[in-house]
């Protein structure tokens, strides 16, 4: 994902081997592009949704051995053709980019998943394939560790997503947990919403050390990639608890020092799994 898009999304990693970067640079250029027509700009929602439905045709011409008409599908089509990858991931992006235009709020946590299902997973799914690394095992805990990617992000960007007005934690728990909409609005640190934090943390946390396994089980590069956008995941989420849950006035990102917290802990994973 890029620094504001797809963070987890390893483009120029000096750790990809050159023949794949090509294919991962096709992937995410479509995948940015498709989220900004979703996200940015002043375009109206049947505007957004029409402009998605569009790259939606792109993929049933490229399904149907036709050449694509817009020439950021020309590299994908490509790669399709000579089975890198399937086409299906790729719908179920546009897929979540159609919901972020249409859908603020999540009712269960359940529906969350459903989204994390079509906005973080498939880009696990589409790495595997290009590293021919793709079993059923394999594709479980790539699925847990990209939702809770996505999940790690909502819990990070509270107040940059009720900007937008948008509510990513499910409203069943806002509920339970005894906080309103309100309180997003004015920013309130509570007890109240330390506790449903600290509650969603720990089942981001739970996901990530699920699927890490994956990390020690894939070989050389891919394995040492993976090792690392787990420990930054899971670094995040240190740093939301570092700051007492204030995500609000202090969104925890990664600097230098923790890329160095980082590199060690990837090279100590099989110790601590």
């Amino acid at each position: 994902m890029s620094v504001e898009h797809y963070e987890n999304f390893p483009v120029a990693s000096i750790l990809l081997p050159a023949r794949l970067r090509p294919a991962v640079e096709a992937v995410y250029a479509f995948a940015r592009s498709a989220d900004d027509l979703a996200d940015e700009g002043d375009a109206t929602p049947p505007q957004r949704l029409a402009a998605l439905s569009r790259y939606e045709d792109e993929l049933t011409r490229i399904e149907a051995g036709l050449r694509p008409e817009l020439p950021l599908f020309i590299p994908l089509a490509s790669l399709i053709s000579k089975k890198a990858f399937p086409i299906q991931p790729l719908r179920d992006l546009l897929s979540a980019f159609k919901q972020d235009v249409m859908t603020t709020r999540y009712h269960t946590f359940d529906d969350l998943l459903d989204y994390c299902r079509r906005s973080a997973n498939p880009v696990g799914n589409l790495m595997l394939h290009l590293y021919e690394r793709c079993t059923p095992c394999n594709l479980v805990e790539s699925d847990a560790i990209c939702s809770s990617l996505q999940l790690i992000n909502f819990w990070q960007d509270v107040a940059i997503d009720w900007e937008k007005s948008r509510i990513y934690v499910p409203l069943e728990d806002l509920e339970r947990f005894g906080v309103a909409e309100a309180q997003l609005a004015q920013g309130l640190v509570t007890p109240a919403w330390r506790a449903l934090m600290r509650f969603q943390i720990d089942r981001a946390r739970t996901m990530m050390l699920a699927g890490a396994p994956l990390a020690l089980r894939l070989p050389g590069r891919i394995g040492w990639e993976l090792r690392l956008v787990i420990q930054g995941g899971l670094r995040i989420l240190e740093c939301i608890e570092a700051v007492d849950y204030d995500v609000f006035r202090r969104r925890p990102k990664l600097g230098r020092r923790d890329w160095l917290v980082l590199a060690w802990r990837a090279i100590r994973m099989h110790k601590n799994l």
